[in-house]
Order: structure tokens, then C-alpha cells, then sequence
């Protein structure tokens, strides 16, 4: 027969390690948890990687830092953080949406806590619109119930069926709960083409009259992108309800890549596999490349985003 001491003794020991294995710091150090201080953003670290990895965007990357950091240090948000980027592909939109939410969720787009969608690939069938309308409100609400500090981050936006993000409306809206659950400390990013044209002509008009891009202020763009995001029916927010109700804090313009920014792409990405900066090479990619007007040649048409596969046939040098 075991001695009351030894049975005391071992139920001890077993109440201690339970209690230990169990406990946040170690569990969560082996699965991923959503931490109740998930939004409270290092400020410093988020602005030394947005300032040495997303080149040409000096908007983008004050207006989204001041916005995430401000919703971070807010301890009672009366609504989710919704943000919608605009701009012509290759100018940093996803890649900005990437390092956010990796300084969110440590997991970045692998995170249990990170959703992304794709228009084309979530929402393919235009009969379907109620069924993707329902599935998106159960799949929000759902992970949002798991994690309040869920990020949402929705591509292709001008390419989605219009109305269907209306159906997110009462997530994004100054509502304490909805059914019992709270959004407020969620994030919404939307990530669209539409627009574009109406920024690069800002930008151009800003360069014609001899002005620096780094003068162009989001209050230059913000209301004319808003109009034209709304009215446009290939926009993904055509007479949306999350525009027409103020929901979507901030319209963040992406600006065309000039030569000088499609350069710090390509330094970039050598160095990133590791090989020492050729200027031979980096010239020879960028003359590789197309730009805008077509007498100036001032922009990129495609940003940095064939960077990479054009650097690849240079790889022998």
C-alpha cells in the first residue's frame, strides 16, 4: 500500500507539472496562440522594415504606421481597423499587407490568425453570390469568436463581385457586438487595381509641374479615389455600403515606381540570394523594362513585380 505521503506527495507533483505545461508562456511557445496584447505593435521595428523593404512610398508607409500604431495603442476601438490600398501592380500593396501582418501575427500569412481571399479563386461564380455571401460572414464571425486580433486581407478586390463586401458591412461598423461577438480589434485590408489610373495621373501632373513626389499628400489623393473607387463597377466597392457609410478608415494610394525604385527592388532582391550588387546587372534589367508615358519614360507599368523572374536569367553574372 503507497504511504498518504507518497500519494499526496505524487498528486502534487502532477497538479504542479499540469499547471506548468498548461500554463501560456509554455504552451504558446510550441502552438500558436492569440496573444490578448496581439495588436500592441512594435512602432520602431514596424517603421525600420517598411522603410528598408517598400521603396517609393512615402504615403503608404506613413499613413498605414500611423493608422495600425494609433489602433494598437487603443484599448477600446469603437470599430475594426479598415484599411483599403490602391494602386497598379508591382507597387508594394501586398508585399506592405505582408509585413503588417507579420508584426501582428508572428506567422505573417501562415498564421491561423491571418486570412487571406482571393477574388478570383473564393468568389470564382457570379450565380453564386448569396452562398459566398453567407460563407464569408460564417468564416469572419467564426474566426473572429477564436481570435478578436484576426487579420482579414482581401485581394483582387477589382476583381470581386460588387455587393459581395457588402456582406461584411456589420463587422466593420461602430457596433460594441454583433450575435455576441466583438470585431473591434480586428483588421480589414483590401488590396485593389482600381484606381490606379487615377493615381499615376496625380503623380504625373505633380512631376509636370516640377513638384517632388515626396510632396504629394494623402490629402491630394484620398477624396478623388474614394469617388472613383465607389463609382467604378470594376472596383469591387461600386455604390459599396462600407464607403457610402464611412467604414473604411483610409484609402492608401500606392504611387508609381520610377527607375530609381525599380533599382532599390532589384539591389534588393540580390541581395537577398545572397549576391553582391552588380550596377552592370541592376542597369541591364531595368533597361529590360517597360515604362510610362512613353516619351518620359518616367514609370514602371509593371512596379517591381517581374523584378525577380527578370533577374533570374541573369543569374550566371
Amino acid at each position: 500500500a503507497l504511504e498518504p505521503l507518497s500519494v499526496g506527495l505524487a498528486i502534487g507533483v502532477a497538479w504542479a507539472l499540469t499547471g506548468y505545461l498548461s500554463h501560456p508562456s509554455f504552451y504558446c511557445s510550441y502552438v500558436e496562440c492569440c496573444s490578448s496584447a496581439g495588436q500592441r505593435l512594435n512602432a520602431t521595428a514596424l517603421k525600420v522594415q517598411l522603410d528598408t523593404k517598400l521603396f517609393g512610398q512615402h504615403l503608404a508607409k506613413d499613413v498605414v504606421l500611423k493608422a495600425v500604431i494609433g489602433f494598437g495603442n487603443n484599448p477600446n476601438p469603437k470599430k475594426p481597423l479598415t484599411l483599403s490600398l490602391h494602386g497598379w501592380a508591382g507597387t508594394g500593396k501586398n508585399f506592405l499587407s505582408q509585413i503588417l501582418a507579420e508584426h501582428v501575427h508572428p506567422a505573417g500569412l501562415r498564421s491561423k490568425f491571418v486570412h487571406l481571399f482571393l477574388a478570383t479563386l473564393h468568389f470564382p461564380h457570379d450565380d453564386k453570390l448569396k452562398l459566398y455571401k453567407e460563407q464569408l460572414q460564417n468564416w469572419i464571425r467564426g474566426n473572429v469568436s477564436a481570435c478578436p486580433h484576426s487579420v482579414f486581407i482581401f485581394d483582387e478586390m477589382d476583381k470581386m463581385h460588387p455587393g459581395l463586401i457588402d456582406a461584411i458591412k456589420p463587422f466593420l461598423d461602430y457596433y460594441e457586438q454583433v450575435d455576441g461577438v466583438s470585431y473591434t480589434k480586428a483588421i480589414f485590408i483590401f488590396l485593389s487595381n482600381a484606381g490606379g489610373d487615377l493615381i499615376n495621373r496625380a503623380a504625373l501632373d505633380f512631376w509636370t509641374s516640377g513638384k517632388h513626389r515626396e510632396e504629394i499628400q494623402l490629402k491630394d489623393l484620398e477624396p478623388t479615389l474614394s469617388v472613383g473607387v465607389f463609382n467604378n463597377k470594376n472596383s469591387g466597392l461600386w455604390h459599396s455600403s462600407l464607403i457610402e457609410k464611412n467604414l473604411i478608415d483610409y484609402f492608401v494610394p500606392f504611387l508609381p515606381l520610377e527607375q530609381k525604385h525599380v533599382k532599390m527592388c532589384i539591389r534588393a532582391e540580390m541581395i537577398a540570394r545572397g549576391y553582391a550588387v552588380n550596377e552592370e546587372v541592376v542597369q541591364a534589367v531595368v533597361d529590360e523594362m517597360t515604362f510610362f508615358p512613353k516619351e518620359q519614360k518616367i514609370y514602371s507599368d509593371k512596379g517591381c513585380k517581374t523584378v525577380q523572374a527578370k533577374l533570374d536569367i541573369h543569374e550566371d553574372t
